[in-house]
């Protein structure tokens, strides 16, 4: 079992600094930003006669009420009536009598400041709502991909079992189960959003030792769905290069070189220095399936069993990516 989270363990940084609406803290801080706008009205009245008795009062009306609540902020709109009253409007610190522009002055502050608090009191409380309903969503998909994690590793165990004696058969069944897994987790990290290209690549490879691996290309973010299958394809162009290709000796080497245009992705896998390559007799298995799976995206993979070693080139249409992603926005995230 994991322990809590942030979420729910209530010692995330954000909270350590949040005021519980209609709190002590709360009525302080409304007092206190009464107190600065006091000081900002006596500093400009000193600067110019023609500011208006109200002007600096409005703000801490406002931020009174966002950082506490309807409680706070009405008692920072009385505090600042009362302060304005008995100070700023004439006869100074006298209740009474007042002008009638005056007492219209006052009265429109007033009930301006009731707007203002009625308003930010329901903009904080949508906000508070939208950033539980977000928080919750985090923890669900969190949950998710948990228990996913679970069934996963009781499937492998499955096939383990049951196909211990097919050696070569329960190897592909668990790497392609594997590959899945480290692409959902990147998925995961992107808040369902997707997984960067060179995450996949380097996920894929980094068995068979990446500095044997050259990857060019502009970071992109490849959609939840194309991300999947991209990742079962990369594992079956891996696992052949490691059996039969350019990761089967020491001296292999891998490039992989991709664009991203017009909402379409080009990628070239290219082996060098390895042993001889033959092509299958009668296509593989895995190119046949990924021929198909490709089809989905109007695209399609060729390949090239060239004496240098094999040439793949995949070329897809991704209309779901948009414009490029850059990975750093990708980093945020996590």
């Amino acid at each position: 079992m994991r322990g809590p989270s942030n979420l729910t363990s209530g010692k995330s940084p954000g909270r350590r600094w949040r005021i519980a609406p209609g709190s002590i803290k709360a009525y302080v801080v409304a007092i206190l930003l009464v107190v600065v706008a006091t000081a900002l009205r006596l500093a400009f009245g000193l600067l110019t006669t023609q500011i208006q008795a109200f002007t600096t009062f409005y703000p801490a009306v406002l931020f009174a009420t966002l950082a506490g609540g309807v409680g706070p902020g009405t008692l920072a709109a009385v505090l600042s009536g009362i302060i304005c009253w008995l100070f700023f409007l004439p006869p100074f610190t006298e209740l009474l009598p007042l002008s009638v522009g005056d007492e219209i002055n006052l009265l429109t502050f007033l009930i301006t400041s009731a707007v203002i608090v009625w308003a930010t009191d329901h903009y904080r409380s949508l906000a508070n709502r939208l950033k539980d309903e977000e928080n919750l969503r985090k923890l669900a998909v969190e949950e998710l991909a948990h228990r996913l994690k679970n069934k996963v590793a009781t499937i492998q165990s499955i096939i383990a079992f049951n196909l211990s004696d097919h050696s070569e058969a329960k190897d592909k069944i668990s790497g392609a189960l594997a590959a899945l897994m480290a692409t959902d987790d990147l998925i995961s990290a992107a808040q369902s959003r997707g997984a960067d290209i060179r995450d996949i690549l380097s996920a894929e490879l980094k068995p068979y030792d990446l500095s044997r691996v050259a990857m060019s290309g502009e970071n992109l973010l490849l959609p939840a769905k194309f991300a999947l299958m991209f990742a079962l394809l990369i594992h079956e162009l891996a696992t052949n290069a490691a059996k039969y290709g350019s990761l089967s000796k020491s001296t292999g080497k891998l490039s992989i070189d991709w664009a991203f245009e017009d909402d379409r992705l080009s990628l070239v896998w290219r082996e060098t220095d390895g042993p001889p390559v033959n092509p299958p007799s009668g296509g593989g298995f895995g190119t046949k399936l990924f021929q198909r799976a490709l089809g989905q995206f109007g695209g399609g993979l060729h390949k090239d069993f060239a004496p240098t070693g094999l040439v793949c080139k995949l070329n897809v249409a991704i209309p779901e990516n948009g414009n490029a992603v850059l990975t750093e926005k990708l980093r945020e995230l996590r």
